[in-house]
């Protein structure tokens, strides 16, 4: 097939030409398609949003990418780019309402910007796309506003003053939230001064500044406190040290002292005797000489002698003598070299006499000396110590001094706060009470003019329509004064009618019916004459009937015989 298709090509030139184009026009539309593509692939850059918008899914109005790119459809899809780049946004808040209805001024500074996250992202293609930064920048502002002075009106001075970090934080948790939902978030919050228009702030400062001064002096105290205490122990310490020295010094001088001199006797008693010895061998030397030397003499005498007595036929008895003054030499010789001993024995023990003696004075001089120094570090520690407990009262009873003072001076301040309260309190009360009584004492006049008016201007039949509701009072605290008389039972001997024909019983309860006081006398007490309709007080009785002068008194009639049963009392 190719070959006959290449035949045909080969046959037809014009074909030839025809393919070729169609080669050509193949491959201009290949490469043209790839570069549209490619033109179509947007890359994102750093510090931007690729924002594209249009046929991007299902419930979405775009697609935010940051970082790396995206290929955007043509016709059903479409690009723009959002801003990273951060906008700082001066809030000048003046005037804004505390928890304790202060009015401060908190100038600030917010930096925000667009959120990378994608919810946010998505808020701010849908809310911020195509906005200039004058316009977003303006939208922050008003939400800042509003969240800044929700969040003044939540915290106290004290709170937003000293607590910068819990304040910021404050600001954060409300400013934040809001501006995530326009796809904002908050980088950095900048709160350059607080101040307010009653100076509570600066009153704060000066408040806190005498608290740390005051703070100081009383460290500064306690610092020099501290530096004479430590002074003081070091004095004390050096003192000690220097005694301990200076005994350890005369100690060794002293010891020393005592070595040599131990040493030099010694010396002394090694030459004394050595040389003891020395002269006890020549003696001895000398001795063993003469008598060798005497010996020989002897001998060659006793020789010769024995020779001669032998010639002379005495040979006996020379060697009789001979040996007899041998052994008379001998001796001699004997005796003296005991002598000789005996003297050396007792020059070395007067020597070891000596040298004990000597040794006990030097080891008696060594003992003074370490008690003396003893002595004396006994009396360095001794006044170092009462040094060092006069330091120690000496600063408590500063520091009891000082803390009396703290004290009083707090004590005081208790009462005069106390007073100044109780004087606050007594005059509020007081306010508040002549307030009431000047309230109660209009609401009563002006009730009594009301009165005074229904009656026409009467003040007489005012007075009295007051008097009649007060009636029913009087009658209550009437009964109320007689209703707690207990009278279990009245006995009464009564022996009949009297002068006025009623019996002592009846009198006797008249009497106590008319130690009330009537109704109408109270009311007259008071100017209030009653109505008629409430009764008459014109007393219509008889009038009493002075008693005669020659009257006789009454007397109690006789009890009857004893045969008569005695009246039965009368129980009222």
């Amino acid at each position: 097939m190719e070959t006959t298709f290449a035949g045909i090509l080969a046959q037809n030139p014009l074909g030839q030409g025809l393919w070729l184009i169609v080669i050509v026009a193949f491959i201009l539309l290949l490469v043209s398609t790839i570069l549209f593509l490619a033109s179509r692939y947007k890359r994102c850059p750093s510090d931007r949003i690729l924002v594209i918008y249009g046929k991007v899914g299902q419930d979405q109005s775009a697609r935010c990418v940051h970082g790396g790119g995206a290929f955007v459809w043509p016709l059903i899809q479409d690009f723009s780019y959002m801003s990273l780049t951060p906008m700082t946004i001066s809030i000048p808040l003046q005037g804004a309402l505390s928890m304790q209805n202060i009015r401060i001024n908190v100038p600030s500074t917010f930096t925000v910007g667009v959120s990378t996250d994608k919810a946010i992202m998505n808020n701010a293609a849908e809310r911020l796309l195509r906005l200039q930064p004058r316009e977003i920048e303006d939208m922050a502002k008003e939400i800042i506003f509003g969240q800044l002075r929700l969040t003044v009106a939540s915290l106290t001075i004290e709170q937003i003053n000293q607590d910068r970090e819990s304040f910021l934080e404050s600001i954060r948790k409300n400013v934040e939230p809001e501006l995530n939902k326009i796809g904002l978030y908050l980088i950095n919050v900048n709160i350059t001064d607080i101040t307010d228009e009653s100076d509570y702030i600066e009153s704060i400062g000066k408040k806190a500044a005498s608290e740390a001064i005051n703070k100081a002096k009383v460290d500064v105290a306690e610092q020099v406190k501290l530096g004479d205490i430590g002074e003081a122990q070091a004095n004390r310490e050096r003192a000690i040290r220097v005694a301990q020295h200076t005994a350890e010094s005369e100690k060794g001088q002293k010891t020393a002292e005592a070595d040599r001199r131990v040493f030099v006797q010694q010396q002394e008693a090694v030459a004394t005797i050595g040389e003891a010895e020395a002269n006890r061998d020549r003696s001895i030397r000398v001795a063993e000489n003469l008598a060798e030397a005497v010996k020989g003499e002897k001998k060659a005498e006793a020789d010769k002698r024995v020779f001669v007595q032998q010639q002379e036929a005495e040979a006996v008895k020379g060697e009789k003598q001979a040996e007899a003054s041998q052994r008379i030499y001998v001796k001699q010789q004997e005796s003296l070299a005991v002598d000789g001993e005996n003297k050396a024995m007792a020059e070395i023990a007067d020597y070891n006499a000596e040298l004990a003696a000597k040794q006990a004075e030097a080891f008696e001089k060594g003992e003074v000396a370490k008690r003396r120094a003893e002595v004396e570090i006994q009396k360095a520690q001794y006044l170092a110590e009462q040094e060092r407990l006069n330091a120690e009262e000496i600063v408590r009873q500063e520091t009891d001094r000082r803390k009396v003072e703290i004290a009083a001076e707090a004590q005081a301040e208790k009462f005069r706060r106390e007073a100044k309260g109780q004087a606050d309190a007594t005059l509020a009360r007081y306010e508040a009470e002549a307030k009431g009584i000047r309230q109660v004492l209009d609401s009563k006049a002006a009730g009594y003019q009301a009165l005074v008016q229904s009656c026409n201007g009467d003040a007489r039949s005012a007075s009295t329509l007051l008097m009649i509701e007060k009636i029913e009072d009087i009658v209550a605290r009437q009964v109320e004064a007689i209703k707690n008389i207990k009278i279990d039972k009245v006995t009464v001997w009564d022996s009949g009618n009297n002068e006025k024909g009623t019996s002592s019983t009846a009198n006797f309860l008249s009497g106590l019916i008319r130690s009330i006081p009537p109704l109408h006398e109270v009311a007259g007490m008071a100017g209030v004459e009653l109505p008629q309709y409430l009764g008459d007080t014109t007393d219509k009785s008889e009038p009493t009937v002075a008693p005669k002068a020659n009257a006789k008194p009454a007397v109690a009639p006789k009890p009857p015989a004893k045969e008569a049963a005695p009246p039965k009392p009368k129980d009222a």
